[in-house]
């Protein structure tokens, strides 16, 4: 059994809770990073007794496009997948099912699912230190309890995973990163976009249409340089004050 950790985290958060929780599930994993714009992804192809741990965040209640994109190049050849959804402690309404969707699709056998929460990668005061020791913990004993249920050979059930279909419609948010006069054009965002929406000849830029609010341009900037509307920013803020506030728990299926 070769265990993989596929992964789609602009900013960590996502990384973070996979890693907990793929550490104790096996410490000689593959990582596999689906941020990558220069990786072609269908030259992987999997065993069925492989077990793939697919973690990505919540944006809007969906999977990112290009994390959707990328694993459907894949070929699952009925490998276990385990299903990680981490969001910023508001909801992640329609992202499982349409995770489970992806992967039955390409051909993967899900097996068991995760939804944990993250510090909010936009409005970072929401869920902020998570997932913490107590949520590493939480992850790391379900992983071990995981394991057990593959290797004794009884998770054939059909995984059940909340959310709706047809999937909740999702058009992004209009919290866009740009670029400000500290900008030195290095390129470093250019290359690292997972949406690829800013321009490699130009990196002062954003493409607004491809853009996916995952805030990764801002925290990778040497410079300080790019950055968001604090106006935006501060009525987002008091907009997800409600329904964002409060320790939401984790959420284990097997």
């Amino acid at each position: 059994m070769s265990v993989y950790e596929i992964v789609f985290s602009p900013t960590g958060g996502t990384q973070k809770a996979a890693d907990s929780f793929t550490d104790a599930f096996c410490k000689a994993h593959v990582y596999l990073d689906l941020t990558r714009q220069d990786q072609d992804f269908s030259a992987y192809s999997f065993q069925e007794e492989d077990v793939c741990i697919v973690a990505v965040p919540s944006y809007g209640g969906r999977v990112p496009e290009p994390a959707v994109s990328r694993l459907r190049q894949m070929i699952g050849n009925k490998a276990r997948a385990i299903l990680m959804v981490v969001y910023g402690n508001r909801a992640y309404e329609d992202t499982f099912v349409e995770l489970q969707d992806v992967l039955e699709d390409a051909g993967f056998s899900c097996v068991a699912a995760v939804a944990s929460v993250a510090e909010h990668s936009i409005i970072r005061q929401f869920a902020a230190g998570r997932p913490d020791a107590a949520d590493e913990k939480e992850l790391a004993d379900f992983a071990v309890k995981v394991r057990s249920k593959i290797e004794s050979g009884t998770s054939e059930d059909a995984l059940y995973v909340p959310g709706n279909r047809p999937y909740k419609e999702y058009g992004g948010v209009p919290i866009k990163p740009r670029s400000g006069k500290a900008c030195i054009r290095c390129g470093l965002c250019a290359r690292e976009c997972p949406a690829g929406a800013i321009p490699t000849e130009d990196p002062s830029k954003t493409d607004e249409k491809v853009c996916i609010s995952c805030m990764r341009c801002i925290g990778i900037c040497p410079k300080k340089a790019r950055s968001v509307s604090k106006t935006l920013l501060a009525a987002s803020s008091m907009k997800m004050k409600k329904v964002c506030s409060g320790r939401k728990s984790n959420e284990l299926f097997l």
